[in-house]
Parts: C-alpha cells; sequence; structure tokens
C-alpha cells in the first residue's frame, strides 16, 4: 500500500538471481529498449491517505485526493464496473479525460499517444492536462507517458483465468475464430490446439488475454506467429522493458511452483508445474516484476469490493467516491467473480478450472502474483478494517440501488426503454442494465444517471462535453442571443 509495502520493497540481487536475469536478458536480446526509458520517469508516489472515520460516504479525508490516473481497463474482469465509476467521479469533479476517437484506442495494437483525442504533442503547453485515461487499450508504458505524468496513479484489475475463460468464451464466441469452431467451452478447453491456430482471428480473445492487454511479451519460444501477422504490434516486435525500475520486486522464479491460497475458500491448492513451462518461469517473473514498477495497485475481481476500500485509501477517495453499480455484467453470471476456488464445484467444473488455468498459464500466474500482492496489501490494511468498510460499501451501495433504481437491481435489456440507460449487447449472453425510478428529484436523478449510464453512452457524454460540435456551440450561441434580444424588446 504505501513506501513500506512489501509490494514496493527493492530486494536484492543475488548471484544466482543476477545470473537468471541476464540469461534472460540476452535470450530475448537485449531488444529491452522499446519502453526502457519510459518507466525510469516513473517515481514512487503511492501517498496512503490517513485512517478516515467511517459513515455511509460521510468520511473526512486528511489528504488531497489523487485525480491524475491511468486506469488500465482489462477484458471480462470487472473492468467496465471501475470505469463507471471513474466517469462518474471525473465528470463530477470537471476533470479532463483522455478520449479515444471512438470506444478503444486501437485495440489489439498497442496504445499510440496519438490515438487520444486533442492530444497534440507540439501544443507547447497550452493544451489543458489530461486527468483520467482509462478506456480499453493494449498496454504501452512508452506511449502513455506522452499524454499522462509520471506521477499518475496505475491501476488495473485482473480476474481468475477459468472465471474469465467462462465469461469470453459467451461474449466473444463470434469473435474469436477458435472459439467460434467449437462447440462448447469443455470441448475448447478438452483440447484447445484442435480450435486453436496462432495467429487466428481475434484469437487473443481465446488465450492468455490479460498477459496480452498488459502489453507484455509472449516467452520467445512462444511468440512464433503469435498474433496478427499483419499487426505491427504483433509479439515478435515487443519485448520486456530494459529494467525494473526503483520499486521492482524481484521474486523467486519457482515461487509460482509452491502451494497457493485459492480466493474463493482459503484452502491451499498446489498449482501444477504442468501449467507453466519451467524453461521460461524466469521470463515470467521478470515480466511480473515489471509490472510491479509500474502499477500502484491492482484489483481483483474476486475480492471487487475490498479492492476499491483499498483503491479509495490509495486515492484519499471517500467510499461515496468508489460505490457504484455492476455494468456489463451477463445474465446468469454474476457468480461468476466469485467462483474462483473448486469449493462446491462438481467434479466436471473443477476439471474444467484446472484446463482452463493450465491453458492461460501466463495469466494464471498473473492472477496468482496479484492474488497474493492485494493480501498483502490488505493484512497491512487490516482486515477488521476493512470488514467493516466493506460492508460499509455493500450498504451504501444497497441504499443507492433501492433510491435510484426501478426494482432496485439491475434488468434485462428488454425492460429497459430509454436507450440512455440501454447496454450495448454482445455475444450469446444478455447484457443486463438499469432503469431509474421515475419520482426522482432533479439533483438525485443526475447523480442517479451517472450510476445507472452504460459505458459507452458514458463516453459519448464526456466527448460531447470536452469536444463540442461547432453546431452545438452556434445553437447555444444564437439561443442566447435571441433571448437577449427579447430581453431588449
Amino acid at each position: 500500500m504505501g513506501p513500506s509495502s512489501p509490494a514496493r520493497t527493492m530486494r536484492l540481487w543475488g548471484p544466482r538471481s543476477l545470473g537468471v536475469a541476464l540469461g534472460v536478458f540476452m535470450t530475448i536480446g537485449f531488444g529491452l529498449q522499446l519502453l526502457g526509458g519510459a518507466f525510469q520517469r516513473r517515481l514512487p508516489r503511492l501517498q496512503l491517505r490517513q485512517s478516515w472515520t467511517t459513515s455511509l460516504g460521510s468520511a473526512v479525508p486528511s489528504c488531497l485526493p489523487r485525480q491524475r490516473l491511468v486506469f488500465l481497463k482489462t477484458h471480462k474482469s470487472g473492468s467496465s464496473s471501475v470505469l463507471s465509476l471513474l466517469h462518474r467521479y471525473g465528470d463530477r469533479h470537471g476533470l479532463r479525460f483522455a478520449l479515444p476517437t471512438r470506444y478503444q484506442f486501437g485495440y489489439p495494437r498497442l496504445f499510440r499517444a496519438s490515438q487520444v483525442k486533442g492530444y497534440h504533442p507540439q501544443g507547447g503547453g497550452t493544451q489543458p492536462p489530461f486527468h483520467i485515461l482509462c478506456h480499453h487499450m493494449r498496454f504501452n508504458l512508452k506511449e502513455v507517458l506522452q499524454v499522462m505524468p509520471s506521477d499518475s496513479f496505475f491501476f488495473s484489475i485482473v480476474r481468475d483465468p477459468a472465471a474469465l475463460a467462462r465469461s469470453a468464451f459467451s461474449y466473444y464466441k463470434s469473435t474469436s475464430s477458435a472459439f467460434r469452431k467449437a462447440p462448447s467451452l469443455a470441448a475448447f478447453l478438452a483440447n484447445p490446439r484442435a480450435f486453436y491456430r496462432p495467429g487466428g482471428r481475434g484469437d487473443y480473445y481465446a488465450r492468455n488475454l490479460l498477459w496480452f492487454d498488459f502489453g507484455l511479451p509472449f516467452p520467445p519460444e512462444k511468440r512464433i506467429n503469435r498474433g496478427n501477422p499483419k499487426d505491427p504490434d504483433s509479439h515478435q516486435g515487443h519485448v520486456l522493458p530494459s529494467g525494473t525500475g526503483p520499486r521492482a520486486q524481484i521474486l523467486d522464479p519457482n515461487a509460482l511452483l509452491q502451494p497457493v491460497s485459492t480466493v474463493a475458500d482459503g484452502h491451499s491448492q498446489a498449482v501444477s508445474p504442468t501449467s507453466f513451462n519451467l524453461g521460461s518461469s524466469s521470463f515470467i517473473q521478470w515480466g511480473l516484476a515489471w509490472l510491479d514498477s509500474v502499477f500502484d495497485l491492482v484489483m481483483v475481481a474476486e475480492y471487487f469490493d475490498e479492492s476499491l476500500v483499498l483503491l479509495a485509501d490509495a486515492l484519499c477517495w471517500g467510499l461515496d467516491d468508489v460505490v457504484g453499480f455492476m455494468h456489463n455484467a451477463q445474465a446468469g453470471g454474476e457468480q461468476g467473480l466469485r467462483a474462483a476456488g473448486t469449493g462446491g464445484l462438481t467434479a466436471e467444473d473443477q476439471q474444467l478450472t484446472a484446463r482452463a488455468r493450465a491453458w492461460n498459464n501466463l495469466d494464471w500466474a498473473l492472477y496468482v502474483h496479484f492474488n497474493r500482492s492485494l493480501w498483502a496489501r490488505i493484512e497491512q490494511y487490516g482486515q477488521r478494517r476493512l470488514k467493516h468498510a466493506v460492508a460499509e460499501l455493500r450498504a451504501l451501495r444497497e441504499a443507492m440501488a433501492k433510491h435510484c433504481l426501478q426494482g432496485g437491481k439491475a434488468l434485462d435489456p428488454k425492460y429497459i426503454t430509454n436507450s440512455q440507460f440501454r447496454p450495448f449487447q454482445y455475444g450469446s449472453a444478455k447484457v443486463l442494465g438499469y432503469a431509474l425510478r421515475s419520482s426522482l428529484s432533479p439533483q438525485d436523478r443526475e447523480e442517479c444517471e451517472r450510476l445507472a449510464t452504460p459505458e459507452l453512452q458514458y463516453k459519448d457524454k464526456l466527448d460531447a462535453k470536452q469536444f463540442p460540435s461547432p453546431v452545438s456551440i452556434s445553437l447555444k450561441t444564437s439561443r442566447l442571443l435571441s433571448s437577449r434580444h427579447q430581453a431588449t424588446d
């Protein structure tokens, strides 16, 4: 959490570790300058807010709220709900968003600063600064730092790859060639090589999607013909940065092969060595260490509310700033965020979970790492304190839902008649949304609209606010002139 957090502590290199790392460097050809200079400008900047009084949104922080934020929105990990609270916070406080021209920053290509609407690299210091960068991208630190200052708060979210695979298969069935050919997720995971072809259209959704979103390269033996061969940002040309930065943590390459605690039931479950390519474990650890040097916090979807409390604490925000509704959730899939362990699952589901984690071995390594780091932060924060804050957050969310929403919960899209609140439908499962109660006061309606507006509509709203069209400006001017003329008649 703070400067003394284990996730922020530099560990000294031992001779053996140094030799392993140098070997990795040589293996990937010292092509590490791609992001090398960029992350060196990232400074230790995580400032914890002091203990705040908890009473349903009335907390008064004793520090200044952080308002320069970079959120890496990963796919199918609860990130749309995080995006919603960022939209609402920035809108309420008049912050300026770094927006894409459409809805994503050229995904699946690596992010480029030129994709940000209104970004002028030769602006001479006259362009207003951006406060929040949060829409879908494939992470590229060097280019991000062209847009956002190095002291921004960097954060993201991960999800157990077994739960993520279930959601991704349903959502991207028509997008991924591998998923499209498979009759079911079980059939796909039973023999993924029968359906998956490296470089297949949309197949970055079918394997190690988190690793891909974080912009990390794939191990050298995995890089051949990965990604779209016509894409200049494919894995062949994308390599790890040249160092770990001042806040990196060098981890034991064997750590991922030890028993870890599953997130659902707390029971130890051994990670099978067959889940990893042992020859690339140092490569994986180096990627994880680099992420530690860049990201101030990585949330865990299975502990979403706990992560929100830690986020509020790190940003010096109140609980009311991070309370919100679940967005882009699929009907019947709400339980997926808590289905990371094997407790209570059938033998068939346990087998599916094990196969999903093994197939998405890099994502599983990511997930294990950041699940551990989250719980290290929780220990430092205090479990009793956290339990109290989570209960408060949930009570506040429930009160807001009852006050704002028809039925007090998410609805099937067929019941949402107002297009402003109808979520974009994609994939085979219905995406749930919200409808507002009709009896809201104008002031309450404004805040409830912020809570219920889906991400695409909210992005359009922010876009219109930051970049008003000449037509709308001229209409406002003409109306103003007309009213003044009538007032003088």
